[in-house]
């Protein structure tokens, strides 16, 4: 997954990696001419994700631990025996206090087309399954970053001005292909060309999965992201309408020909030598076939994305005379940050979207 550090003198290559976990991440060491295999240094005790900022002698490294039920702690260890230089200090004596209850589960589930994804899903407080609950897919789907890492938090929604498992919603991740997983060369090339085709498509076919759960209430599905997970939500909701009801995208590409070179070159090619996979990849492009409840939220004076951007879809779901929802904040970068009382208001109309279009809590099926 990286490398930590190349240690010449003592014929050694350190390197963060994962072996049978992809929501995991480890340190491991292998000797630099090529001779003997692999050896995982971190604790085998401590299952979930480890970061080290190792020394340039190889002796020393701060190292630091998390999972999704284990506050982030750290310490400083000697190598190559990974032992805590102060054992008052070191990551054992601070997990009793670290340690919380574990609510996030994490799964497996493998689509029609035999692609197994990881994901995480938080259940209802007092989730009964006889009964049928909404779900709320929390998508980024983009070759940049994964969403679902066994680390501290990863379950949060902090747009939501409440508490998603008490008031009853089954909040779910998924990683689809192309995401930085440590699942191989083929698992990350796949989107080549095909970013918001391939990882889109993953995302709806797991979904159509999950609807098959006796537990989940299909009529009763949303979907929301940010920047590509924006886009990703656009897509979804567009392309795969008689699955996601509901959809909150913010700060979205909506025409991957907007977007900056250094970024969409790198997964799509050069827009001059293959202009139709950057439509194909486009949400814009299959605007007209918006079915669902959609509030699209972008800030006028988005830094990255910009807002023309966001006026070529208004203007694509107005011309095919698509209803929805639009928030422009008024000179509001990329994080939609800036201005009193911004934070609350965009949390607060998340939030009532969400409980309007998509209802909490679990019906009995009559």
């Amino acid at each position: 997954m990286d490398i930590r550090l190349i240690d010449e003198k003592n014929n050694l290559l350190y390197f963060l990696a994962s072996q049978d976990n992809a929501t995991q991440k480890y340190l491991y060491k292998t000797k630099l001419d090529g001779k003997g295999t692999a050896q995982r240094v971190s604790p085998t005790t401590l299952n979930g994700t480890h970061e080290y900022s190792i020394s340039p002698t190889g002796a020393y490294a701060t190292h630091s631990f998390e999972n999704n039920f284990t506050k982030p702690v750290s310490e400083i260890i000697a190598l190559p025996q990974h032992k805590a230089i102060n054992e008052k200090e070191s990551i054992q004596s601070k997990l009793k206090n670290a340690e919380e209850v574990k609510t996030v589960e994490f799964f497996k589930i493998k689509t029609e087309e035999g692609i197994e994804m990881d994901g995480w899903m938080m259940k209802p407080s007092n989730f009964d399954a006889s009964k049928k609950y909404p779900v709320l897919f929390f998508v980024y789907t983009e070759p940049w970053g994964a969403n679902v890492q066994d680390t501290y938090g990863v379950a949060n929604n902090y747009l939501f001005n409440g508490d998603l498992a008490q008031e009853g919603y089954i909040y779910i991740s998924i990683d689809n292909r192309g995401t930085p997983v440590p699942k191989g060369r083929a698992w990350r090339k796949s989107v080549y060309k095909k970013n918001g085709v391939v990882n889109i498509r993953d995302q709806a076919m797991a979904a159509k999965e999950i609807l098959k759960w006796p537990y989940v209430d299909a009529s009763r599905i949303a979907v929301w992201g940010w920047s590509g997970g924006g886009s990703a939500t656009l897509n979804l909701m567009f392309q795969y309408p008689e699955i996601y009801k509901t959809g909150i995208a913010v700060a979205a590409v909506a025409n991957q020909l907007t977007y900056d070179n250094i970024y969409q070159e790198r997964y799509m090619g050069l827009p001059q030598e293959n202009p139709e996979d950057f439509i194909k990849g486009s949400p814009i492009t299959y605007a007209k076939n918006l079915q669902g409840n959609l509030l699209y939220i972008h800030g006028t004076g988005d830094d990255n994305v910009h807002y023309n951007n966001a006026e070529m879809l208004v203007n694509e779901l107005v011309k095919y005379g698509k209803q929805f929802q639009f928030m422009a904040y008024p000179n509001r970068t990329h994080s939609i940050s800036e201005g009193e009382g911004t934070f609350q208001h965009l949390s607060t109309l998340y939030s009532n979207y969400l409980r309007t279009y998509c209802p909490p809590g679990g019906r009995i099926e009559k």
